[in-house]
């Protein structure tokens, strides 16, 4: 759980912009939904905020947790400090829940096999925990949606397919239906009153089959539903007639990428007839809606579209939200096969008089805000950090809040746990970005960035990691702008290729305009521990490997920073070979004039958890500055520091021998810049640059996107020391 506090430099270069301020949404805590377990209980275990929703006060956020098969409510009376209110076990799977008043309604899934779906519609107080009613649904309950005068509650019973079966497509019997249940003046259910909406017969795929997926209500009482594997929308009365009912339809796209094997940025690809298949769906009137079109069997569009509910297309977006998603280094490449950045999940709201739909990009973990004043020209006015896998959200327009729910608990993986993340409505600028591509000629991704180095005019030289094995790539950033900018990619290529066996952690500038870039070396993958010398061009000139002496001590995890001083390359091997004492690490030096390699060691701060290790060395007067961290994120995270060294205390020994140990003094505990912008503590801190005044840069290395949110934090600590 954290507070906003601006803290960076970069933060006050936000607030000193010259000019009328907007509203617009900041981040202001992050809740992991494993605080809501019971206290003793094993908290390893997987947990996850799914769909989410909130008391009529607004003081209670409620969402449902599948894993742990319960339902759980966070205390938000002030919403930067979120606190843990428990959960309530359930005797089935939730999937989904609709507040009313201080009340929810919960979807439960009990089925014994995807042919013999069974579930039921519980109704809690939320005060008390205690059951309020209960009705049976016939089937197995997706979404949930509670009409705007609660006069009824509808249910999508999506009887979901078995995706081992039969090539995993539809059909596959029994089919689904829409379940609209009364609520009488106290807002209790009418179970025996209970309509069950016939809607097969209508789709042009597997009429037979409708798998009903998400529901919404108008204020004209109006049900519109998604039937995703049909690819197909029904508006139906709050009696169960058919309205109107029309194909999703397709799309063409151009300028993406469909290629995830490449491990490389290269938006060259086009498709043409993409079906739909919309999952989330929100009315924005009475007479129109949006679609999130996430895909499914045969389709994904990668955006979203307006509708009305005639089924006349409005607006669609195509490709330009994720777009969007690609220039601020958010694009999961490894993920992204068909489907993209996989808009799912949705809200609608109006903040003040501007309305918004809130567009959630599941394997990007970005939501887009988009300002639907009119809804032919929708208008992209914020792209927000989530957690890892947004599910749900819910908007609080009184508090002037919005909440997503974000799925993925990845705790077993030592990655992110399911997070629930708050974020206010602020006369305020923007935070995020940090950094972004946009303003490039070519459409731009980036990520995994590692090792960052400032030049004389004070902007940033950046590289990437191995994780683009394909695409090995030098940039260069402005700094001045906000958020920073990235105005040039240099590709590293060998012989005229992109340089392959490649995992540069590392990059410093040779004084003549060319760079010298580490690689962390990977022996049983072939990746080299070497010193590579870079033209400007991004042509590698010559690479200089590491000595026969460090090679029969390597270890996997090698360099992760270089820096010039003079004519020596200094570099910073991340953790301990197998000749450094406990808490010692090489720093390794290489003199370019007599080719002679030495080393000094570093002592790394003992670690609570994990590991120590380091992650950049950079110049800054008489000083090198190095980034030392943990291997922890969130709560866990403890060390996360710049120390200085001074360059009287770096004079390097042969190696195979006793190397002199260099004192270090602390600059700057890093952990409060980290959630300075709302989120949890981010595990890889691996850039610093310092330009000629002194002003330190610091970056996180986003591992592109993989089992990871996506969040790149790109910030300034302002001047520090030479």
């Amino acid at each position: 759980m954290t507070r906003l506090v601006c803290l960076t430099s970069a933060c006050a270069l936000l607030a000193g912009v010259g000019h009328a301020q907007e509203m617009n949404f900041n981040r202001i805590a992050s809740f992991p939904v494993a605080a809501n377990m019971a206290e003793g209980a094993d908290t390893s275990r997987t947990s996850s905020s799914e769909i989410i929703s909130a008391s009529a006060d607004g003081m209670t956020l409620v969402y449902s947790d599948s894993p742990l098969g319960v339902i759980g409510m966070i205390d938000i009376t002030d919403p930067a400090n979120p606190q843990p209110m428990g959960s309530i076990a359930l005797d089935g799977e939730p999937t989904a829940v609709s507040a009313l008043g201080n009340t929810v309604f919960a979807g439960v899934n009990t089925s014994e096999s995807f042919t013999d779906p069974s579930g039921y519609l519980l109704h809690i107080d939320m005060a008390t925990g205690a059951e309020a009613g209960r009705c049976d649904l016939g089937g197995q309950p997706d979404s949930t949606a509670v009409a705007p005068d609660a006069s009824f509650v509808v249910v999508a019973i999506e009887n979901e397919r078995d995706e081992d079966a039969g090539d995993g497509r539809v059909p596959q019997m029994p089919a689904g239906y829409v379940a609209i249940i009364p609520l009488d003046a106290d807002g209790m259910m009418q179970c025996d009153a209970q309509v069950r909406a016939d809607v097969t017969g209508l789709a042009e795929v597997a009429p037979e089959d409708p798998e009903p997926e998400f529901v919404d209500v108008n204020p004209a009482g109006e049900i519109v539903v998604t039937l995703q594997e049909n690819n197909h929308i029904v508006v139906l009365s709050s009696a169960g007639e058919v309205l109107s009912h029309f194909s999703a339809g397709v799309v063409d796209l151009d300028n993406i990428d469909m290629t995830d094997e490449r491990a490389a940025l290269i938006f060259d690809e086009s498709a043409t007839g993409i079906p739909r298949e919309p999952d989330g769906i929100q009315w924005i009137d009475t007479d129109h809606f949006v679609t999130a079109n996430e895909g499914d069997m045969d389709g994904g569009s990668r955006g979203f579209t307006v509708f009305r509910k005639d089924g006349t297309i409005v607006h669609e977006s195509g490709a330009s939200f994720e777009h969007a998603i690609v220039q601020i280094g958010h694009y999961p490449d490894r993920r992204s096969d068909a489907k993209g950045v996989e808009p799912e999940g949705m809200e609608f709201a109006r903040f003040g008089d501007t309305p918004y739909v809130f567009l959630l990009a599941e394997r990007s973990s970005v939501v887009g805000v988009y300002d639907l004043s009119d809804p032919a020209n929708p208008v992209l006015a914020q792209l927000l950090p989530s957690g890892i896998g947004p599910e749900g959200a819910v908007a609080i327009p009184q508090r002037n809040l919005l909440v997503t729910a974000n799925e993925e608990d990845l705790g077993e993986d030592g990655a992110a746990r399911s997070h629930v993340m708050i974020f206010e409505y602020q006369d305020a600028p923007a935070v995020y970005p940090h950094l972004t591509s946009e303003g490039m000629e070519t459409l731009t991704g980036w990520g995994a960035n590692s090792g960052m180095v400032a030049d004389s005019d004070g902007t940033i030289w950046a590289v990437n990691d191995s994780f683009y094995g394909f695409q090995p790539t030098i940039f260069h950033i402005d700094p001045s702008q906000t958020p920073a900018r990235i105005v040039n990619a240099i590709p590293v290529t060998r012989g005229g290729r992109p340089a392959q066996l490649m995992d540069m952690e590392g990059i410093t500038l040779d004084g003549e305009g060319n760079f010298y870039v580490v690689n962390e070396g990977r022996l049983d993958r072939g990746i080299l521990h070497a010193i590579n010398h870079v033209t400007a061009e991004g042509e590698i000139a010559a690479t200089i490997p590491f000595p026969k002496e460090i090679m029969a001590v390597e270890r996997r995890w090698a360099a992760e920073g270089i820096a010039k001083v003079g004519d020596t390359l200094w570099i910073a091997l991340q953790r301990s070979f197998d000749d450094d004492p406990a808490n010692h690490v090489k720093l390794l030096a290489y003199n370019l004039e007599t080719e002679e390699w030495g080393a000094v060691h570093y002592p790394t701060t003992e670690p609570a958890t994990g590991w120590v290790g380091l992650s950049e060395i950079t110049l800054h007067g008489d000083h090198v500055y190095i980034i030392e961290r943990d291997n922890q994120l969130g709560d866990r995270a403890v060390t996360k520091k710049i120390y200085r060294v001074a360059l009287s205390d770096m004079t390097p020994a042969p190696l195979g021998g006793a190397l002199p140990v260099v004192t270090k003094t602390e600059v700057r505990d890093l952990i409060p810049d980290l959630t300075s912008t709302g989120g949890y503590v981010l595990d890889k801190v691996e850039g610093l640059a310092i330009q000629s005044d002194g002003t330190a840069w610091v970056s996180t290395d986003n591992d592109g996107v993989d089992d990871h949110s996506g969040e790149t934090m790109f910030f300034s600590i302002g001047r520090i020391d030479g």
